[in-house]
């Protein structure tokens, strides 16, 4: 979720946790010492702990700094993560291998595969993809006068007490359609989780199976994606893994929980996925080499819309000539956790990391510029193989994210 904007984001301040760590590094920093430095900076920062995967020209590294549980322990770099909204990705290149199949059109009306729910004519598949529906966002909205319009508990106590609960999609959507639509249908862009909601329950109605099944039967499967879970109604998170934590004010009161165990139903089809770096890497270099759609999809794929760097469930990132140029990918984010996974479309630079949350307050705003800053400067070191200066383009970019 992002500053109250749903599932994705480049810090996703909604989530409104981080922790605090000594900033001790689990790996040799080799030739990758600005790097290192700048993962242990973000962890110093306020965050609780950062797992790091990147490719480029001087080769393929991981690394990780932190902890992995308050009481202590080193972040895996081989770690599993909930990845949040990197799972639209996963959702988008199923849908439009649908259309490849011919099974979907990109702009025919939702309602005519979908008309229990009553949606606008004039909504299309295209639309949900790429966030221009106007559909409430059912995670909640943030309107133009700066009020903010819940949809299900994700704040404070309210979401603790939610952590475990059930939902299934139609409840989502109902949440969704019970509030105005934030414009006409294709005339603005809105990041919407209830769109990738409907998309899920679209690929059952075409296919005949969970939208689950079909991610795993044409990308999991096919490209060895092992560690990779779409986890429904399980709780825990299989495997090593770090610890996500939620800090939040209660009564005044700074209190925080461990929601490394929750329901992720409530993010289903929008941002349910448990990946690592090393999955997320090979799926990425797969989908922008062409071996899951076809060039004309790709392509429709990496187009971004009129209103927003955006295409049909990629996210654009322009880096800039020193730093590589455009980038393609997702961010995603739930409760404890953020997750970054991009590249050129090239595959020449490759960047997928995890960013664990503690015990900090979010709500601080100084707190929140200073982890802020320290996550773009870690991003930027990254790709721009070096520290970046003040004002770098590219951090004014990620705040906007």
């Amino acid at each position: 979720m992002g500053a109250r904007r749903g599932l994705g984001g480049a810090l996703l301040a909604a989530v409104l946790v981080t922790g605090v760590t000594s900033g001790t590094a689990n790996a040799d920093a080799g030739s990758r010492q600005d790097l290192w430095q700048a993962m242990v900076a973000l962890t110093e920062a306020g965050v609780g702990g950062v797992q790091l995967r990147i490719h480029d020209d001087q080769g393929d590294w991981t690394g990780s700094a932190g902890f992995r549980e308050l009481s202590g322990g080193k972040v895996p770099t081989d770690g599993r993560f909930r990845a949040g909204s990197i799972t639209k990705t996963f959702v988008s290149t199923v849908v439009l291998q649908l259309v490849d199949e011919g099974e979907v059109a990109l702009d025919d009306p939702i309602a005519e595969y979908l008309p229990e729910y009553g949606f606008d004519q004039r909504i299309t598949v295209r639309m949900l993809l790429q966030h221009t529906s106007g559909l409430f966002n059912y995670t909640g909205e943030v309107n133009a006068d700066g009020s903010y319009e819940p949809g299900i508990p994700l704040a404070g106590q309210d979401y603790v007490d939610n952590q475990f609960r059930r939902y299934t999609p139609e409840e989502l959507i109902a949440v969704s359609l019970a509030k105005p639509a934030r414009f006409e249908p294709g005339t603005n862009w809105s990041y919407s989780n209830t769109g990738y909601i409907v998309l899920g329950q679209l690929v059952e109605r075409v296919t005949g199976t969970p939208y689950a099944t079909q991610v795993k039967r044409r990308i999991l499967g096919p490209l060895g994606l092992r560690e990779t879970v779409l986890p429904g109604d399980r709780t825990g998170i299989p495997g090593p893994h770090a610890h996500g934590y939620f800090a939040y004010r209660d009564g005044g009161d700074l209190e925080v929980a461990d929601v490394t165990r929750i329901n992720p139903s409530w993010a289903s089809s929008a941002g349910e996925i448990i990946s690592t770096t090393r999955d997320l890497d090979r799926f990425i270099t797969a989908l922008l080499g062409g071996r899951l759609l076809p060039a004309d999809l790709l392509s429709e794929m990496t187009t971004p819309s009129e209103y927003n760097p955006y295409g049909l469930g990629l996210g654009l990132l322009d880096a800039g000539p020193t730093c590589g140029g455009v980038y393609f990918g997702h961010t995603g984010g739930l409760p404890g956790y953020l997750s970054f996974m991009y590249a050129t479309a090239d595959r020449g630079t490759r960047l997928e990391f995890s960013v664990t949350l503690g015990e900090a307050d979010l709500e601080d705003p100084a707190v929140f510029e200073r982890i802020q800053a320290a996550y773009g400067d870690m991003l930027t070191t990254a790709i721009c193989d070096s520290p970046p200066a003040n004002g770098t383009p590219l951090r004014s970019q990620l705040a906007a994210m």
